[in-house]
């Protein structure tokens, strides 16, 4: 019942091993509005393919766990938006045994790449420990899903709505390596300066995965983080404070904080956060593939 449905394209792709990139379909349902998640899913694959390698949707449809969605298959995670069910790694067995649509977070995602053997994911910034964690202990489970995944995640660092400090503090103690993409601080998701310094620094994506190879030597059930800074800059941090407080007044919270945060910064910024947003994650696909495909000729 929970081994994965691998498309035919993707199983072709990881017995030949050539390069494989996972990406989530949180992104279509929760991620964006007005049905824009799913262009953002298309551009992922687009970039992916076009750097070499074979792209990974990864969701639940229908009782099981698939591996490698079609453009039907995407677009009924749009179409249901956050009546979809958000996945992560707890989640992913009632989701199965109840035959509900659910989309999974970096987390889930995850989760269903060690079962694929799947070792390269792209999103646009990962979970973490949210702002005002000492009142409600609200830490994203995305952080220990990486420490105990064989997989290198290409992302623009962490949501920007968290506490970056202490989501990098946390992926220190647990010992995930944070390797900054020609940058010497974790990006803010929106911003590329600011954020924390990171534990080393790539400038290519055969040194990526080179480090990937090695650090799987070390630690072979580990991930590592690769952090992208955004081409485009904007410095949202006054309203995504705003929203932040707005959406915890209201009595929002789990995992309805984020993307009840996301909708409200993209109506503050007047949709500014959404192409920044939909280009960094394109980015960050294209960037997973050329490092997938770096480590394939290792």
């Amino acid at each position: 019942m929970l081994t994965p449905r691998i498309s035919d394209e993707v199983a072709a792709a990881l017995a030949d091993c050539r390069p494989v990139v996972a990406l989530e379909t949180t992104l279509v349902s929760h991620g964006f509005s007005a049905g824009r998640g799913l262009a953002a899913a298309a551009d992922s694959q687009s970039r992916v393919r076009a750097a070499g390698a074979t792209p990974a949707t990864i969701g639940i449809l229908d009782g099981e766990i698939r591996v490698g969605l079609t453009d039907a298959e995407l677009a009924r995670f749009a179409e249901a938006g956050t009546a979809a069910r958000k996945i992560g790694a707890r989640d992913i067995a009632a989701c199965v045994v109840q035959g509900a649509l659910g989309s999974t977070t970096v987390g889930g995602t995850l989760a269903v790449c060690r079962l694929a053997g799947i070792s390269f994911m792209a999103t646009g910034g990962i979970g973490g420990v949210h702002r005002g964690f000492a009142d409600s202990l609200d830490i994203s489970a995305d952080l220990l899903q990486i420490a105990r995944t064989r997989v290198l995640v290409v992302s623009s660092g962490a949501k920007s709505i968290l506490d970056v400090p202490a989501t990098s503090e946390l992926l220190e103690t647990l010992a995930v390596p944070v390797l900054g993409w020609q940058t010497t601080t974790l990006p803010l998701f929106y911003t590329a300066l600011g954020g924390p310094p990171v534990s080393a620094v790539v400038a290519t994506s055969a040194e990526a995965a080179r480090v990937a190879s090695a650090h799987w030597v070390i630690s072979p059930a580990g991930g590592l983080l690769l952090a992208r800074p955004p081409a485009a800059d904007l410095d949202l941090e006054e309203l995504i404070a705003r929203a932040v407080h707005q959406v915890k007044d209201s009595g929002v919270t789990g995992q309805a904080v984020t993307p009840a945060v996301l909708t409200l910064i993209e109506d503050l910024s007047d949709g500014r956060s959404v192409e920044v947003n939909r280009a960094l994650i394109a980015d960050n696909a294209g960037l997973a593939a050329e490092v997938a495909l770096a480590y394939a000729a290792i």
